[in-house]
């Protein structure tokens, strides 16, 4: 769309209020998912059922909205103010009721109805939230954003990161604010919240006047039609890479604040791990814009699977995470790795849409990235869960106080009561930690980037632009 068209149209024109803002809206609303984290023990102790039960919760989360984004891509591809509100009701009504059930379960503590009514609101229903509002206004960015199309999806998906930077200290507040039952009254009141933001965001959202959608079957091919214009191995390729850096980036995500403990920031891990949903916001917009300079967008994951493989290898060969407690050199290079792999997680995300609208083009932009989207179902289901099993397999666990280890919890507490820490704060000064076991998520996850990297060195080939851009250089 032109410029003066833009100008003339007033705001029912503006690329920003019909697409940028109801992005953010979409995305920051429905990225709060990430903040499962901070209440998963709270609504276990709450409902009366352990945290390993409680956190399948979240793993359905992440399967519904792959799974959900893959079979519903065309609902979104026909008709964006049906799926923006399919999203906003689906993700509310989620969390509203998984507030009920959070209710229920505390006047009816270890019923099992309160279990599965929370698996079923916060893992089904907001999953379809989730899978669908993340769709919506990726391809109505990207036709908006023409000529810098990493950019603009980069600014959504950076919104869908930062949500749990900018929650976070929120609903940290209303729990501790909202007194008895405070963890069922957040949910009730952010369903309200988003609901409304979501709203708004669906009535803004627009594609640009002058885009034509191919509507015939002669006009517009079928989503495997469309795939195999490429060999089939090129796509293959892009699914595999996305389903790896996703994987490995929940496998060391979901272990952060653990392996923070482990380097003796107990203190600091919430400040730590805001730091890291940063890098994840960043790396979604820094990545992704980097990206509309390159004649190859596929060239950013080569540099974020190096990039991760180098720095895991490095606390890898120095047992980082084993010996950093006190050594602040290793410390500094376990913060890093931590930082770059959130980073490259963000990243893979918001480059993979305009991956993808390079080699098979617009037409179908939104199935086809709803398909690819799978990859974050299963990854979903994988990532977290096999990083829990090495933990809780490998090594063994021992409390830390003050940076020094100790097998039994008695001689953690003795030595904390020594140095002055008084008995109501002993739990938040004596971590439980398997420091053993993290290092040993990542020789799980070096070897899933090694293939990552293979998958895009010979599998994903070079788009048509970057093979003209070739060819004109050699000329």
């Amino acid at each position: 769309m032109s410029e003066s068209a833009q100008k003339t149209g007033g705001w029912r024109s503006n690329k920003w209020v019909r697409a940028a803002i109801p992005a953010l809206l979409l995305h920051c609303s429905i990225g709060t998912v990430y903040c499962w984290s901070l209440f998963s023990q709270e609504i276990a102790d709450y409902i009366g059922f352990s945290k390993e039960s409680t956190e399948w919760a979240f793993s359905f989360a992440i399967f519904f909205l792959g799974m959900s984004a893959a079979f519903l891509g065309n609902i979104v591809e026909k008709d964006i103010h049906k799926s923006s509100l399919i999203a906003t009701i689906c993700f509310a009504a989620g969390m509203a009721l998984t507030g009920f059930f959070i209710y229920y379960g505390g006047q009816n503590k270890g019923n099992v109805l309160a279990l599965i009514g929370i698996y079923v609101s916060y893992g089904f229903i907001m999953g379809v939230g989730l899978g669908t509002g993340y769709l919506s206004p990726v391809k109505t960015l990207m036709l908006w954003f023409q000529d810098r199309k990493g950019l603009a999806t980069g600014l959504a998906v950076a919104g869908f990161g930062a949500a749990k930077a900018i929650a976070s200290p929120i609903m940290t507040a209303m729990l501790d604010g909202l007194g008895e039952g405070g963890i069922y009254k957040m949910f009730l009141i952010l369903a309200a919240v988003y609901f409304v933001m979501m709203f708004v965001g669906h009535l803004l959202l627009a594609k640009p006047a002058g885009w034509h959608e191919p509507q015939g079957k002669g006009e517009k091919p079928s989503i495997m039609a469309t795939i195999k214009t490429k060999p089939i191995a090129n796509y293959i390729g892009i699914w595999l890479m996305f389903y790896i850096n996703i994987t490995c980036g929940l496998a060391l995500i979901s272990q952060e604040k653990m392996i923070f403990k482990c380097l003796g920031f107990a203190g600091i891990a919430g400040i730590l791990s805001t730091v890291s949903a940063v890098f994840n916001a960043g790396g979604r917009l820094g990545f992704s814009s980097w990206a509309d300079t390159m004649k190859d967008r596929n060239t950013i994951y080569k540099l974020i699977f190096v990039l991760s493989i180098a720095f895991t290898a490095i606390v890898m060969l120095t047992k980082g995470i084993e010996t950093g407690a006190g050594n602040m050199l290793l410390a500094v290079i376990v913060l890093a790795l931590v930082y770059i792999v959130n980073a490259g997680y963000g990243g893979g995300f918001s480059n993979v849409p305009t991956l993808l609208s390079d080699h098979y083009g617009m037409g179908s932009i939104s199935a086809i990235h709803g398909i690819t989207l799978s990859a974050w179902a299963f990854a979903g289901l994988t990532g977290n869960q096999v990083a829990s099993l090495i933990v809780k397999n490998t090594g063994s666990y021992q409390f830390m106080y003050n940076k020094i280890l100790y097998a039994e919890e008695a001689a953690a507490k003795a030595a904390a009561l020594a140095g002055g820490v008084s008995e109501a704060d002993l739990s938040n000064a004596i971590s439980k930690v398997n420091p053993v076991g993290y290092q040993n998520v990542l020789i799980f996850t070096v070897i899933l980037y090694v293939i990552a990297l293979f998958c895009c060195l010979f599998l994903v080939k070079p788009t048509d632009k970057a093979l003209e851009a070739k060819k004109a250089k050699k000329a």
